[in-house]
């Protein structure tokens, strides 16, 4: 299982928000560029980032920092936030990044969605972010009448490389995640699903090996690593390859 690290981007500086709350920001480096470096030389084979702005805005606004990313990094790079349009999924591809992500085109153009997947094989992942089990958009700013197991549902057959899902009630808390959620999303679909939210422990992470044989292939912690909670060196070890290996005999919570 892949454990990728977050970089949230607002006004260039990497931040945490609370429950996606905008008005509870924490902030944790002015140097974003800095700090994906160093998530790559602790280990990290993907890195997540979110552009805060552009989700609440649809603005590119961080669109330097993300190229300077993708140009220091050697490891793929993806990026959601505010990716709405044809033109703008595929000049963020043309930055370097190795995927991007989209959220709210998802539920308003699901027929894009699968156009761009069928375009660009392997790079388009769609992110769906609910609460109390149905979609948010535009930055989780709009409530949805979409439940979020029936647009997982409604990608089956596409060409969309994973879903990341989060529980928007755990996201920032340390909390734990919210497992009953995660199944009941990678039981939705086929597609590999990439947890996100609420992360605090190594156990929160070991805890996700269970869902691994429904399709859980990956898992992006934020708050965790900045806060010190926990060691991304140590993450990997414990949920690497071998590990996974192991857990196709663990009972499915």
């Amino acid at each position: 299982m892949q454990v990728i690290p977050a970089i949230d981007l607002l006004d260039g500086q990497c931040v945490r928000l609370h429950q996606g709350d905008y008005g509870q920001v924490t902030r944790f480096s002015d140097d974003p560029i800095a700090q994906a470096l160093e998530w790559q030389r602790q280990g990290a084979q993907r890195l997540h980032l979110v552009d805060l702005d552009g989700a609440r805005t649809g603005q590119p606004v961080n669109d330097r920092v993300v190229r300077a990313i993708t140009a220091a990094l050697s490891i793929p790079v993806q990026l959601g936030g505010g990716v709405r349009s044809a033109e703008r999924a595929e000049a963020l591809l043309a930055y370097g990044l190795d995927r991007v992500i989209l959220g709210t085109v998802a539920v308003e153009q699901p027929e894009l969605v699968r156009e761009l997947a069928d375009r660009h094989r392997g790079r388009i992942v769609v992110g769906i972010d609910a609460k109390d089990g149905r979609v948010a958009t535009r930055g989780w700013i709009e409530a949805s009448t979409v439940e979020a197991s029936a647009l997982a549902s409604s990608l089956e057959g596409s060409a969309v490389a994973a879903l990341i899902t989060t529980d928007i009630a755990t996201d920032g808390t340390l909390a734990g995640p919210n497992l009953a959620f995660l199944r009941t999303m990678a039981e939705a679909s086929s597609i590999p699903v990439i947890a996100s939210g609420g992360i605090g422990d190594l156990s929160d992470l070991l805890s996700l090996l269970s869902l691994a044989p429904l399709g859980v292939e990956g898992v992006i912690v934020g708050r965790a690593l900045y806060d010190g909670r926990l060691d991304l060196a140590e993450a990997l070890q414990a949920i690497g390859p071998e590990r996974l290996q192991d857990s196709v005999s663990l009972p499915v919570a």
